[in-house]
């Protein structure tokens, strides 16, 4: 069984980002970038099945900007066989994506499809669903367990009430919580090897997706600063300062 992992370069979860003077979006000058720590989580689990042996090839794609390349060659040397970058400058939307992915999958046929369940920049939380739904293929959502058997795979969800554990007919779709794996790290061997690895360059002009932007970004904005504390003396005075903010017991 073949599975596509689509990974996305973003910044760093370490680096505190910054708005733009002018209040048009996030300032990316200089700034360190890396690979979404969710699809870190899809690929380690991808890698896990095929040392398993229920995989037989795990393939990786990025869709973005010509640097992407680095995010991808990490996959490459965390254990994924070969990457597909999809290059383009332009912002693409969770849509965008979806779209994209299915004519991958289409190419590729892939038995599983296992990526994060957002991305940290946006955290739009959308693509593992649209893609599914342009497949017509079945999803599990928010996975912190995933066994393969068979023609199926048993996927254990993360939910408001606790767990829940679904069981999907492959081909089907699957996006990663954090308590899924943690990922490993690419050793320095490993890294050497991703460099000899098959990575393909296409552009979505070749698969026919028009990836125009169908939202609009007003406005962009740090969130306020959060006032500071005031200490009281007392229980009473608690119980006094919070009558006079209207919070009832």
């Amino acid at each position: 069984m073949k599975i596509i992992v689509p990974v996305k370069r973003v910044i760093d979860y370490n680096v505190k980002p910054r708005v733009k003077a002018d209040g048009t979006g996030v300032d990316l000058a200089n700034v360190k970038m890396s690979m979404n720590p969710f699809d870190e989580i899809a690929i380690e689990e991808a890698i896990r099945l095929k040392e398993k042996g229920v995989a037989t090839e795990v393939v990786v794609v990025s869709i973005g900007p010509a640097k992407a390349q680095d995010t991808l060659r990490t996959a490459l040397a965390m254990g994924a066989d070969r990457a597909i970058l999809i290059e383009t400058d332009e912002a693409v939307e969770p849509l965008g994506v979806a779209k994209l992915l299915t004519k991958v999958a289409e190419e590729e046929q892939p038995g599983l499809v296992i990526l994060g369940k957002q991305a940290i920049d946006d955290d739009s939380n959308q693509t593992g669903q649209m893609l599914a739904a342009l497949l017509g293929w079945a999803q599990g959502t928010f996975a912190s367990k995933v066994e393969v058997e068979g023609d199926s795979v048993n996927v254990t969800r993360e939910v408001d009430g606790g767990l829940e554990t679904v069981r999907l007919t492959l081909p089907a779709i699957v996006t990663a919580d954090l308590r899924l794996n943690e990922p490993r790290y690419a050793s320095l061997p490993n890294i050497m090897k991703a460099k000899a690895k098959p990575l393909a360059k296409k552009t979505p002009a070749d698969f026919g997706v028009d990836i125009a932007p169908r939202l609009e970004t007003i406005k962009v904005a740090e969130p306020p600063q959060r006032q500071a504390g005031v200490k009281v003396g007392s229980v009473d005075e608690l119980v006094e300062k919070l009558k006079a903010l209207g919070v009832s017991a």
